[in-house]
Parts: C-alpha cells; sequence; structure tokens
C-alpha cells in the first residue's frame, strides 16, 4: 500500500443498527472507495420504560457487535476508527455510562453527537455520493430515534433539522396491535403529524423566500432502502445492484404503505425481511407524510448517509479536502461566529481575548504542555465565546456561558467536543474546576479534564490581559526558566506612556491557577 493511501473504519452507533464502513482513502486525489461494511441489528433503542435507561440487554448486544467491528479492523489493519453514536445514546439518561463503558471494556472511543451535528455529516455523506447540481434537494434521513430533513443543493446546507420521531421509537410507543388496530394507527399519525409540523412549516416558508417551485428529494436509511427494495421487486422482480439512485413515485409509496398498514407481522415479513418488517410501517408513514406535505413527487435514494460522512469529515479535519469542500472546513468557525453574534459577543474584544490566549499557549508549547492543533481550536472557541453569558446576566455570567455554549447547536463539533469548549469558558474566571461540578463531571475522560484545567488558566490570563477591554496589550513574550520553575510575562503596551495599571492588578489577581497548574511562579513586566 503506497504512503498516500490510509485505511480508515466509520461505525455508527445508531437507535436500531450498528453500521460501519471501511474505506481506503486515497489523500492526493482526495478519494475513498469502501472496501468492507459491517451491520448489526442491535436494537439499542429499546430503553426501560420506567427510566428511559438503555437496558442492559440492548447495550450488550452492541458492545458484542462492536467487538466484531474491532475484529474485522484488525484483520483489514485499520489506521485509525472513527465511530459516533446518535439518537439512543444521547437521549438515554445512562448513556454517557455506556460509551465509558465500551472504552473501558473495549478500548473503543465513541463521540455521542447532537441531532443537528447528525444531519450535518449526513449531508455530508450525500453530497460525496450524489451531484446535486447546484438545485435545491431535500434530504431525508429516518432512522430508529430521529428523522433528519436538510435542504442544501451541495454548498453549505440551507437547513438542518433533527426531530425526536424514528421507525424504532414510534413502533414501541404507538404499535400495540398486529396489524396495527384504528386507533393505534390515529395515535401514530397524529404524533407523526404534530412531530414533523414545524420542520416541514420551516421548510415551506424557507422554499417560498427563495422562490423555490419545485423540490427534489433524497432519501437515505435503512427504511428508505427497504422501500426501495420492496419497491423494485414488486415493479420488476429484481433488486437493482446497486440501488444507489433508486426513485420511488409519492403514489407508489401511497400504495405500499397502505397495504403495510393492512398487513400483520407474519405478511409483512413476506414483504421485507422480519427485524425491518417489526418497524417498517411507522418509518414508512413519517416518510410518506414528510413527502405529502413538501409536495414532493417522488423520492431517490442514496445509499451513502451519516457514515460516509464521517470519511468526508474526517477528510476535512485532516486537511485532504479543499477545493469545492472548503466552505464545509470553516464550518466550525463560522458556526462560533454565528453563536457569538446570536448573544451579542463584542468580537473585536473576544478576538483580541482569543489571541492572547492562543500566544501563552503556542509559546508554552513544548515547556507546560503538549496539547495540538485541535486543543488549540478548542480554546480559540472557548475565548469568542467566554462571555456570553452577558446575554442572560453579568452575574454569574461565566456559568450562563457554559448553558449557552453547550444548548447553542454549534456545527462542526462532537458532543464531547462542546462540553469541552463551554467548560474552558465556564473556568475563565470564579473557581477553578472541582469534582462536584456537574458540568465538570459531563467531560468524558481524564484527558479532557486534564485539558481544561490548563486550558482554562490561558482563558484566564487572557481576560486579564485586556481587562479594560481596550486592546491595551499589543504583544505578549513568555519568558522560561525550567530550573527554577520561574516564568515571566514581558508585555508590550499598545500605547507607550498607559502603565496598563488594572491590566496588571488583574494577572495578578488570576495568576494562581496558572501557576498551580504548571508549578511555576510567574511574574509580569511591561516592556
Amino acid at each position: 500500500m503506497t504512503s498516500d493511501v490510509k485505511t480508515l473504519a466509520a461505525i455508527d452507533v445508531g437507535t436500531n443498527s450498528i453500521h460501519m464502513v471501511i474505506v481506503e482513502i486515497k489523500t492526493s486525489i482526495p478519494s475513498f472507495t469502501v472496501i468492507e461494511s459491517e451491520k448489526a441489528t442491535v436494537r439499542l433503542g429499546e430503553r426501560c420504560s420506567q427510566t428511559g435507561n438503555l437496558t442492559e440487554d440492548a447495550m450488550q448486544r452492541s458492545l458484542e457487535a462492536l467487538k466484531r467491528c474491532q475484529e474485522i479492523c484488525r484483520t483489514l489493519k485499520v489506521e485509525e476508527i472513527v465511530a459516533v453514536a446518535t439518537s439512543a445514546t444521547r437521549e438515554a439518561p445512562n448513556g454517557h455510562d455506556f460509551i465509558r463503558r465500551i472504552y473501558e471494556e473495549l478500548g473503543l472511543h465513541i463521540e455521542v453527537i447532537s441531532g443537528q451535528e447528525e444531519a450535518r455529516r449526513i449531508y455530508l455523506g450525500v453530497i460525496s455520493a450524489m451531484e446535486l447540481r447546484d438545485e435545491p434537494h431535500l434530504l431525508i434521513d429516518i432512522g430508529g430515534g430521529s428523522t433528519e430533513m436538510i435542504l442544501g443543493d451541495g454548498r453549505d446546507p440551507m437547513y438542518l433539522s433533527s426531530t425526536k420521531i424514528g421507525a424504532v421509537r414510534l413502533t414501541d410507543l404507538f404499535v400495540k396491535s398486529d396489524p396495527i388496530s384504528p386507533s393505534d394507527y390515529d395515535y401514530l399519525m397524529g404524533y407523526i403529524l404534530g412531530s414533523i409540523e414545524r420542520p416541514t412549516d420551516d421548510l415551506r416558508s424557507l422554499l417560498h423566500s427563495k422562490n423555490i417551485k419545485s423540490l427534489k428529494a433524497i432519501g437515505t436509511s435503512g427504511t428508505i432502502e427497504t422501500l426501495a427494495i420492496l419497491h423494485s421487486k414488486e415493479k420488476t422482480g429484481l433488486v437493482p445492484n446497486p440501488l444507489q439512485g433508486y426513485e420511488i413515485p409519492f403514489a407508489d409509496l401511497e400504495n405500499i404503505v397502505w397495504r403495510l398498514r393492512r398487513a400483520d407481522l407474519e405478511e409483512r415479513t413476506l414483504m421485507v425481511r422480519q427485524k425491518r418488517a417489526e418497524i417498517i410501517l411507522a418509518g414508512a408513514l413519517v416518510l410518506l407524510e414528510t413527502m405529502r406535505l413538501l409536495g414532493v413527487p417522488k423520492i431517490t435514494l442514496c445509499q451513502s448517509a451519516l457514515r460516509e460522512g464521517l470519511v468526508v469529515d474526517w477528510m476535512i479535519r485532516h486537511g485532504y479536502i479543499e477545493d469545492g469542500w472548503r466552505y464545509q472546513s470553516t464550518i466550525r468557525d463560522r458556526s462560533i461566529l454565528k453563536l457569538a453574534d446570536k448573544y451579542g459577543i463584542d468580537l473585536s474584544y473576544a478576538k483580541q481575548v482569543a489571541a492572547h490566549a492562543l500566544s501563552l499557549f503556542d509559546q508554552t508549547k513544548g515547556i507546560f504542555h503538549e496539547w495540538g492543533h485541535e486543543e488549540r481550536h478548542l480554546l480559540w472557541a472557548a475565548a469568542m465565546l467566554h462571555n456570553a453569558g452577558h446575554h442572560i446576566s453579568h452575574d454569574a455570567h461565566h456559568k450562563h456561558s457554559y448553558y449557552l455554549i453547550r444548548n447553542g447547536e454549534l456545527l462542526g463539533y462532537t458532543e464531547s467536543e462542546i462540553e469541552t469548549i463551554a467548560n474552558l469558558a465556564r473556568y475563565h474566571r470564579k473557581s477553578e474546576p472541582k469534582k462536584k461540578h456537574d458540568n465538570f463531571q459531563n467531560l468524558d475522560n481524564e484527558h479532557l479534564k486534564l485539558f481544561v484545567r490548563q486550558a482554562s488558566t490561558f482563558l484566564r490570563l487572557a481576560t486579564a490581559l485586556d481587562r479594560r477591554q481596550i486592546g491595551a496589550i499589543a504583544a505578549i513574550r513568555v519568558v522560561c526558566n525550567i530550573r527554577t520553575r520561574a516564568c515571566t510575562l514581558q508585555l508590550s503596551p499598545r500605547q507607550p506612556n498607559d502603565p496598563c495599571s488594572l491590566e496588571l492588578w488583574s494577572l495578578d489577581y488570576k495568576k494562581q491557577p496558572f501557576e498551580d497548574q504548571f508549578n511555576v511562579m510567574l511574574s509580569v513586566s511591561l516592556e
């Protein structure tokens, strides 16, 4: 294998199934080819009705499936595994405990991603496999626990949504009879229509504002692929291979759903495979009603979705995709700036604090710490948003910042990355990180906790360096003596005659956490 070929595995721990693709990435082109895939129906979404927790049986099935995925990865000499968990795990009270258990038992790190981030990565997967030709397309992904809707034309997504309805969730809640009774069906339909009302209303308004008259639709996920297989068998007696690009007209889908509604499980199993037969009606109804409300005449299947999106996102993060993908490589930066604007943050001040924090980070790297590029970006993001809490109140605004960042639906980040950014902002003032703080305990592992303890001290010093919010300090030079454990910040004032008294006082007040974390004595001088 040549040096510009990398082997990567992408794993999606979903509500119904665990899917894995293994790809060979040709970094010089760049492109990727799927060389192996694996799927296990684990029904992780079958949660305890009393507590909402993931059940022990479901977690055990998932652990066994993940172990098989690891064995396949070892056989194929996979260099890196990227794994995410979606709806079932992010909503269950014991979801993070399950993620920790996976790491402890298998050594496999899995990131929990938000619904919005799931939608974004689904979009990446679709546009890696289908050319949208600058025409707006509706993307619909119906999973076990959630349904994502995306509007995009191959560039920036115009709309991203994630709704808590999926084939497994809806079946568990409403399908209590076989075949489904009229009352169960009415409850199911009412819940679906109530759930998709908001995203479809939003989409209609957006289409109207952009004067988009006709809308093409692309469907991903097991539900839509199953319906495509069923439709093709009934129409031609054959199933195309691959199914990519297969189209189902709305009228034909309506007929299929009509028959699924009247069939019992045995009859549905003759139509589709058994495990899918149990949940197919609920998923098909979500698709049908979404298409009906948006006036979509047909749905086109795309067999690339979240897993492939994980691969594309990995390639973007590692700098292998540019040119036509450049807009996606800046999604994280733009998401931070959008949130800053939403909460009325003074950008000139935030950029000054971020510049000071990164200067301290860069000049102490290799001396006091070995954090890398990814951690540096998280520090920048926290610095840009550390004052978001003023949007709520000046009092305890650092705590409000944590809440606003944590729930701000930042795109391009995993849940643990968002948690890290929020914690960094939380500790830019007042108390240092403590074990008793719930937000600090929400961090996935000790590695991230150490980063927050250390990097938050850079942010504390950076806010002190611009205490008057006028950009008083033009530059910082860090001088360290490892033998004596002494560190000096040599400051260059922007105005030659400015004594920077308030900045010096603030630095003296805020320096102790830095001294404690790196075991140094910090002094400051004006040049």
